[in-house]
């Protein structure tokens, strides 16, 4: 039989896939000595066979809970369900990717009316049971039964508001009794039925929602945002309790072993006394840093600082640990690589590496892609920040800078970021796992409550988006739609700025400059193109954006999109004469007014790639998308082309097209027009020969798209090699270049063999394979694609990642192919799956020699591409 459930001491860190991350980490303590509460683990493998069972858990799995439950007493030394001696249990969720707050968490399990009193007497301590019991009430009844926890927290803050207290530690012991009545009462009244007393089923029922908690709306969009799959199911541990709130020698709280914001190597956390882990986190009350425990108990401080070393050695990297003291005994509930920014990542690598904890290679791997993506946007231009209006300072939670308008929903937030595009910023009395959606379209997130080690702060750092937390002075009314701090009212929609490296918040919008990278960004950069297989170019229609790419460590340019180029407003009326031209001679007059125009944009380009390779794409949009929709425009144009809006009219009729996207664009343009052709070579070849008269040696890479007929790109390129020998030819100078194609459509893919005849390098353009591939536009596919997320039908957006085995297996066969007729082919891909960690490693296992994407991804590119030749050496 299948074992579905391992007592923490059966387990150990490999085994991270079937007991989840937080599993194997307890089983790891255990074994090497720390002090865990005991417990046990139910596997992966159960999350998956009880979704394949229609949501239910097997009976056999049950009873190996119950075996399990049995030994966990034994070593714990008390039996669930003890009237007089209560053996209490904590519930959470643990994938083997880490999740912060997106599944669900029950503690206090197996109390009842009856075992509450024998707590009570036990302890002494009629207040902490109690509270015990209002806490386990409220969350079984949210994560179990899916009863509003505000409709608890309500009555919580009526009591509160009655007794004259401040803090939930204010009320006495009659209070917290009077309210586990009115909690109990409440769930009678919401549900029809007593509050369950069976500790047994309570605990069935809690591992059952865990189980659940794998499909909610806020952990499907977390996987989605991280690449976890959804088929990895997640596990459930059930650990003995240990209570942080039993008066003034009891505490809990959360540290990390070094700075998760700026890498530095100190102990840094929040704790405090009477109270249980979500008191830390929720914001309700201030927690106090990790550095003043060593006043308020220097023995138990020492202790955690000697624990905080051991663990940081053992697992070689920063640890997010959780703890709690019972009555002066120190005890580990988890330990984990810690969330960090980007900036304490590149930071904390290198350190590792310093101090001879990792190699080169492993500290690559501690640093992911995406997280440099917050390192290279725009940081405030220090002129605008000294100018700006400082309302408020919280507490630094996630460093960047970030301004945007107020929301104080995530609704809202998705809202007003879909109606325009413009930066939102989410500004909440503190943030719940709920809010995930719209921390994710957020620029900043801002809450009144809550510490570093907040929902808030967590998420962010983790996502690499600015936070500032715990602003107590900014007064948010949710429901009013405003907040209000010192004296002064900001409504949703007004502007605000945030600078999460020193929690200062603005009143106003402050504008931004370009981010510089340097000292440790340069530093691993370099040790990922030591290690690197995959060459990293960029996608650059304009020489800024090629210098911006350039600074970054791009190693040339894999896609110049020269249709970019004529839409500039001096050129669009000489494209627009070509088009409608009613002869080859008109067409070859406008095209030559587009020729300097060209060859100059063509030598920017090779000016700042500094002699490294530029791909240039020639014209591949359909005509009509240089011409006027609107009647106005449309009579103005007439007028400047000195033709009739009846004759303009009717050349935008005879060039509409049913479906552009399969029509005639790309190479099929230059079969019907290979004048086109002819003027952007001879761009192309003069821009080279003008450049590398100055010392250079540029050798152009001119790509032919939407090809996928051996013939078609036999034709252009016979135009395309005759003009430019006659050029080269002419100038008596030694120029080479190379003629190849984009594989976008899939017979391309297919016949790759037979086109690279004449191919002598293939770029993939994922955008239109996979819309051709698939069968549905970009452009409408988000109409729909959010069912089949919910369907569970997509894991992933295949337009962000290459869907490996449908798209994927095209560009492996036409690689394979490509490679059998001329083996020394180039193969690159140019799609926005360039910049994509996920489809960089699928380009290097496939033998790609290049990946292009866009400038501020150049630096994620060269880091995924050293990803993968460690993990996949080639």
């Amino acid at each position: 039989m299948t074992k579905f459930v391992y007592l923490f001491k059966e387990g150990n860190q490999t085994m991270k896939n079937l007991l989840g991350g937080k599993g194997a980490n307890l089983a790891e303590m255990s074994k090497i000595g720390m002090p865990v509460p005991q417990g046990f683990t139910v596997t992966t493998e159960a999350c998956n066979d009880y979704y394949a069972r229609g949501k239910k858990i097997a009976p056999e799995i049950i009873e190996q809970i119950e075996k399990a439950l049995a030994a966990t007493e034994k070593l714990e030394g008390k039996k669930f369900g003890d009237a007089n001696d209560p053996f209490l249990v904590s519930v959470r969720s643990g994938a083997r990717a880490s999740m912060p707050g997106m599944m669900d968490t029950i503690l206090n399990l197996g109390l009842n009316d009856e075992s509450v009193k024998g707590l009570a007497k036990l302890t002494g301590n009629t207040r902490f049971a109690y509270d015990s019991y209002r806490r386990f009430i409220q969350m079984f009844s949210d994560v179990v039964m899916e009863i509003d926890k505000e409709k608890y927290e309500e009555l919580l803050a009526e009591m509160k508001e009655r007794k004259g207290a401040e803090f939930d530690t204010d009320l006495g012991d009659q209070d917290l009794v009077d309210l586990v009545g009115e909690f109990k009462a409440l769930y009678l009244k919401l549900k029809g039925e007593e509050f369950p007393q069976d500790p047994k089923e309570q605990l069935i029922e809690a591992i059952t929602a865990v189980f659940r908690s794998w499909d909610n709306p806020r952990a499907n969009t977390y996987r989605r945002l991280n690449h976890i799959p959804y088929e990895w199911g997640t596990a459930v541990n059930v650990q003995a309790m240990v209570f942080g709130n039993m008066g003034d020698t009891s505490g809990t709280g959360v540290a990390f072993t070094r700075n998760p914001s700026d890498g530095t190597k100190v102990l840094y956390g929040e704790y405090l006394f009477n109270a249980q882990g979500e008191d830390v986190v929720a914001g309700i009350r201030t927690p106090k840093p990790i550095s003043e425990l060593q006043k308020d108990n220097e023995g138990i401080y020492n202790q955690f600082v000697e624990i905080s070393n051991k663990l940081e050695a053992h697992y070689r990297d920063m640890q997010d640990l959780e703890f709690t003291i019972q009555k002066g005994k120190l005890y580990i509930l988890q330990t984990r690589n810690g969330k960090r920014t980007a900036q304490a990542a590149l930071k904390i690598a290198i350190d590792l590496v310093k101090e001879g904890v990792l190699t080169e290679k492993e500290a690559l791997l501690k640093v992911e892609p995406s997280q440099l993506d917050s390192l290279l946007h725009p940081q405030f231009n220090p002129a605008s920040l000294g100018k700006a209006k400082l309302i408020a300072t919280g507490l630094n939670a996630s460093p960047g800078a970030a301004t945007g308008r107020v929301a104080f929903s995530a609704d809202r937030a998705k809202e007003l970021k879909e109606m325009d595009g413009l930066p939102v910023i989410l500004v909440r009395q503190e943030t719940s796992p709920e809010d995930i959606e719209g921390m994710i379209v957020a620029s900043g997130i801002l809450t009144s409550r809550g510490g570093m080690t907040s929902h808030a702060a967590v998420v962010a750092r983790g996502m690499g988006r600015c936070c500032v937390a715990g602003a107590g002075s900014v007064r948010v009314s949710e429901a009013k739609k405003i907040f209000e701090v010192n004296g002064e009212t900001y409504k949703e929609g007004d502007w605000i700025s945030l600078d999460g490296s020193t929690g200062k918040i603005y009143g106003e919008k402050v504008e931004t400059m370009d981010a510089t990278v340097s000292g440790d960004f340069e530093t691993l950069m370099s040790w990922a193109d030591k290690f690197a297989s995959l060459e990293v170019r960029t996608n650059a229609d304009n020489p800024r954006d090629a210098k911006v790419a350039f600074d970054f460590g791009a190693k040339g340019i894999g896609l110049c999109r020269t249709e970019h180029m004529f839409f500039e407003a001096d050129r669009i009326s000489s494209v627009r004469e070509m088009i409608v031209a009613k002869n080859e001679e008109e067409r070859k007059a406008a095209l030559a007014k587009l020729l300097p125009m060209q060859r100059e944009d063509f030598i920017g380009l090779y000016k700042e790639m500094q002699g490294f390779p530029v791909t240039i794409r020639y014209l591949d949009p359909p005509l009509h998308e240089f011409l006027p929709t609107e009647a106005d425009d449309i009579k103005a144009l007439a007028k400047d082309m000195g033709i009739t809006e009846k004759e303009l009219n009717a050349t935008i009729n005879d060039l509409h097209e049913t479906n552009p996207m399969l029509g005639h664009r790309g190479v099929r343009l230059s079969v019907t027009y290979p004048e086109i052709a002819e003027m952007q070579t001879r761009a192309v070849i003069e821009a080279a020969i003008e450049v590398n008269k100055s010392g250079m040696s540029v050798k152009p890479e001119i790509m032919i798209p939407l090809v996928g007929e051996l013939k078609e790109l036999k034709y252009i390129k016979d135009v395309v090699v005759k003009t430019a020998n006659q050029i080269i030819k002419d100038a008596k100078v030694d120029l080479k270049y190379s003629v190849g194609t984009m594989i976008e459509v899939p017979r391309a893919a297919l016949l790759a063999d037979e086109i690279a005849q004449e191919a002598e390098f293939f770029s993939f353009g994922t955008n239109d394979l996979t819309q051709m591939t698939f069968g549905f536009s970009r452009d409408d596919a988000g109409k729909f694609l959010k069912d089949y997320y919910d369907k569970k039908i997509f894991v992933n957006d295949p337009f962000a990642h290459v869907d490996q085995k449908g798209v994927g297996k095209l560009m492996k066969m036409a690689s394979e192919l490509g490679k059998q007729t001329r083996p020394d082919i180039k193969l690159g891909i140019c799609g926005e799956h360039g910049g994509d960690p996920l489809s960089i490693e699928f380009c290097h296992a496939i033998g790609l020699t290049y990946v292009s994407c866009s400038p501020f991804r150049v630096p994620i590119a060269r880091l995924a591409a050293a990803h993968a030749n460690i993990k996949n050496p080639r």
